[in-house]
């Protein structure tokens, strides 16, 4: 059985994919990285990944194909997703390649059992306990969005207490930038049953402005299939945060440690990549934890990191954490 971890990227992610790979060949024993492409723009992940002999890349047009067409059927049954993201300019679904990283399932796919890793993560400790979770269970995640539900599915919706109990809104709910689980969960046969259950009416409680998010919660919690967020099961002594507007974190022998605890990984989530493509270009850019990724980012090649003033000096991104923390509201 070949476990190992995924992503998704391309160019634009350059630096905090090196970044991610880094901290995994550091923290998670060198598992072997699969890179979903997001699109055809490569050509510097390419270059990474030729020096990076445990990293690979998956970019077979006919795999994304099958999970495109499923993506695309899920939305046609929306009573007005597609008109409105064709109001907004948007021809068909909006961030259709971010679905690319359903690929994960594909009974093509190289790993049997896998992590899933958004590209401005860094993984900062084992995760073993993650895997070894997927052993009684199919979907692991460890992670705090059950905190708000807003970002996964529409709360307006009365069909969402009808689809789904209080308790798996409770416990179930997850944050697609990081998830674990298992090649061929999704069967041809599960994959349209979901479609059909869309069709007759349970679109509605999808959410538009994050889709595949908003469709990955409802493709697992649907399905009857066990969910096991960390976050919620741990005991409280042992359970740590992982989100970058989590003001605590303490940096120390170049570890990120949460009240004494060292954390999993570390999900940049709401910032740009333009605050990590500028900031590598030498922009005196203030983002929470910015040494910890820039420590990862050049592990390999420290000549090349920017000099700047300490993280702590004032620079132009005033309130940056407090104006994530407001738009995602997730500790």
């Amino acid at each position: 059985m070949t476990d190992g971890i995924y992503t998704l990227a391309n160019d634009h992610v350059f630096d905090q994919l090196v970044a991610l790979l880094n901290s995994i060949e550091t923290n998670a024993s060198n598992l072997p990285v699969c890179v979903i492409a997001y699109n055809d723009n490569l050509d510097r992940v390419r270059a990474e990944i030729a020096n990076r002999p445990n990293v690979t890349l998956m970019d077979d047009p006919t795999i994304f194909a099958r999970w495109r067409e499923f993506s695309t059927q899920v939305w046609t049954t929306h009573p007005h997703a597609l008109a409105t993201w064709k109001e907004q300019g948007i021809d068909g679904v909006y961030r259709l390649s971010c679905n690319h990283r359903y690929a994960s399932f594909d009974s093509e796919a190289p790993f049997d059992r896998f992590i899933y890793l958004d590209a401005d993560t860094l993984v900062l400790n084992s995760l073993d306990l993650i895997f070894e979770s997927l052993n009684d269970h199919d979907f692991v995640t460890y992670d705090f969005q059950f905190k708000d539900l807003s970002h996964i599915f529409n709360l307006t919706s009365s069909k969402l207490l009808e689809i789904f109990s209080q308790q798996q809104l409770q416990t179930e709910i997850f944050c697609s930038g990081c998830y674990a689980s298992k090649k061929g969960l999704f069967s041809l046969e599960r994959l349209q049953w979901l479609v059909s259950r869309l069709e007759e009416g349970e679109s509605e409680v999808l959410y538009l402005k994050a889709p595949n998010q908003s469709v990955l919660n409802y493709m697992t919690m649907r399905s009857g299939i066990t969910i096991h967020n960390l976050a919620v099961h741990l005991p409280l002594e042992n359970r740590t945060g992982n989100s970058v507007t989590s003001k605590h974190f303490e940096w120390r022998d170049r570890i990120l440690y949460d009240h004494g605890k060292r954390i999993t990984y570390l999900h940049y989530i709401g910032l740009s990549s333009q605050l990590f493509s500028k900031l590598c270009a030498g922009e005196n850019i203030n983002f929470p934890y910015r040494d910890t990724f820039l420590h990862y980012r050049y592990l390999h090649e420290p000549e090349k990191q920017p000099v700047l003033p300490p993280a702590d000096q004032p620079v132009n991104q005033p309130s940056l954490a407090r104006r994530v923390l407001q738009k995602l509201r997730v500790g």
